[in-house]
């Protein structure tokens, strides 16, 4: 079974290459230079742009590149999965859908599912971690298709931006809001529902707001000592090993897995970003 995920997912270069899942780059652009995330850019280059002024662009996934590799699993009826990043974030899963249905056309035998995560950042990624499991664990297709769906479904995002200003950029907050937040340290705690950044709560001040985000994954996630909390930063390790040992104090999971967000998503958030991932109670 062959598995595909976009760099939507977080994930790093080496997980793709030591996994065998296929990677899909989305793209970004700073300064008129247009790059492949991950492939031809580190996020660290795209944070440092951001602190000098830079206002990245980001772009889906070239419909070229589904085509290409979309054609070599037709040809080698093999059969294929892609966790696509949120619909509501980016128009690349649309897009995939559209080009299996073209090379369907031609390979009415084409065997690919392309499934919608809804997930972002190492939301996504840690479902395509569970993916991976799965298929070297030798689960059918079928049951691991349903399994993956499920599990999209109980996957829990919060986070929290250190400045406004890129999130107002990106339309996301009107740049009034981001102006009076920035003055009053507002620090806004965000989570992703079918998909969509939706604001949570506003609390003034980092650590108050990571202090509250504990709270709320308490609430959400119940006991966490068989649970995997994924951790992702903009840039800001110290921060995010603070973060760490402050879950590990309170809620004791049975482990973390930590990314740098990539370059497209931290286009988006920018530098001193940080974001929690786990599972529902109800998982």
């Amino acid at each position: 079974m062959k598995i595909f995920a976009d760099s939507g997912s977080d994930l790093p270069k080496e997980f793709f290459e030591q996994n065998n899942v296929e990677l899909f780059p989305l793209r970004v652009d700073i300064n008129d230079t247009d790059y492949n995330d991950i492939v031809e850019i580190e996020p660290k280059t795209v944070y440092d742009a951001m602190r000098q002024g830079a206002v990245p662009k980001t772009s889906q996934v070239s419909p070229e590149l589904f085509l290409q590799k979309f054609e070599e699993l037709a040809q080698s009826k093999e059969e294929g999965l892609y966790i696509a990043f949120s619909s509501n974030l980016s128009g690349t899963y649309n897009t995939a859908v559209m080009i299996a249905a073209q090379v369907r056309e031609q390979y009415p035998e084409f065997k690919l599912k392309i499934i919608d995560s809804k997930c972002a950042s190492l939301g996504c990624g840690l479902v395509v971690k569970e993916a991976v499991k799965l298929r070297d664990e030798g689960v059918t297709y079928t049951d691991l298709i349903e399994k993956i769906n499920h599990f999209t479904q109980h996957m829990t995002h919060l986070f929290t931006v250190e400045n406004l200003d890129y999130l107002a950029a990106g339309g996301r907050l009107s740049k009034s809001s981001a102006f009076i937040g920035g003055l009053l340290s507002i620090k806004p705690i965000l989570h992703v529902e079918d998909g969509k950044l939706i604001p949570l709560e506003k609390i003034r001040g980092r650590k108050k707001a990571i202090n509250r985000i504990i709270e709320i994954m308490h609430e959400r996630g119940g006991d966490f000592s068989n649970k995997v909390v994924g951790i992702s930063h903009g840039d800001d390790l110290t921060f995010a090993n603070e973060v760490k040992a402050l879950i590990q104090d309170k809620l004791q999971p049975k482990s973390f897995e930590m990314t740098l967000i990539g370059a497209v998503i931290g286009a988006h958030v920018g530098p001193g970003t940080i974001a929690i991932f786990f599972t529902d109670k109800d998982y």
